[in-house]
């Protein structure tokens, strides 16, 4: 039996490009034989860190709203792809925010895969830099977690705009390497 994907999409869009993304990975690495489910954030109300330190002493958060869920399936899956859209050079609000909730199981976290898919409007050569050095931030916390792919979809902004590119393409064939 395959491995367990959970994928998470940022794309404050529904069928935004970066949820487009989280797709093609899906279904490249259904067709491998793994078993995958995404998670969408912009359907789960996450808050804010507080600062409260609450978690380091109990475990859990104080705040009661989705991200427990959500950091859950986390733990539970082999392999974790996270999908989202780069504004201003660097990873959405929604994606970092929940990073910024997985402070009380960071531990459970590590041994696993992880997958960056970035979508953005620009092309350039650092387009993407300071996203993947936020999400590789957040991997040094994780004990023998693995930065495994990453994929950089320039050029897209408008939604659909990744229809008709290779980038699905390139995101099924990533997910076909799982």
């Amino acid at each position: 039996m395959g491995k367990k994907i959970l994928a998470i999409s940022a794309s404050p869009r529904r069928h935004g490009n970066s949820d487009t993304l989280c797709d093609a990975f899906l279904r490249g690495a259904a067709e491998a034989g793994n078993r995958g489910e995404k998670i969408v954030l912009r359907e789960q109300k996450i808050g804010f860190c507080t600062g409260c330190e609450f978690c380091m002493e109990h475990g859990r958060c104080v705040l009661h709203d989705d991200a427990p869920a959500v950091i859950e399936k986390m733990m539970e899956a082999d392999v974790i792809v996270m999908a989202t859209p780069v504004y201003f050079y660097c990873m959405c609000g929604q994606l970092k925010t929940l990073i910024d909730r997985c402070c009380p199981s960071y531990r459970k976290l590590g041994g696993k895969d992880y997958y960056l898919l970035m979508t953005a409007e620009e092309t350039g050569a650092d387009t993407f830099e300071e996203t993947i050095a936020c999400f590789r931030a957040f991997l040094r916390c994780l004990p023998d977690a693995h930065l495994a792919g990453v994929l950089k979809a320039g050029g897209v902004f408008h939604k659909g705009e990744i229809d008709g590119t290779g980038y699905p393409e390139q995101a099924c064939e990533l997910g076909k390497q799982v």
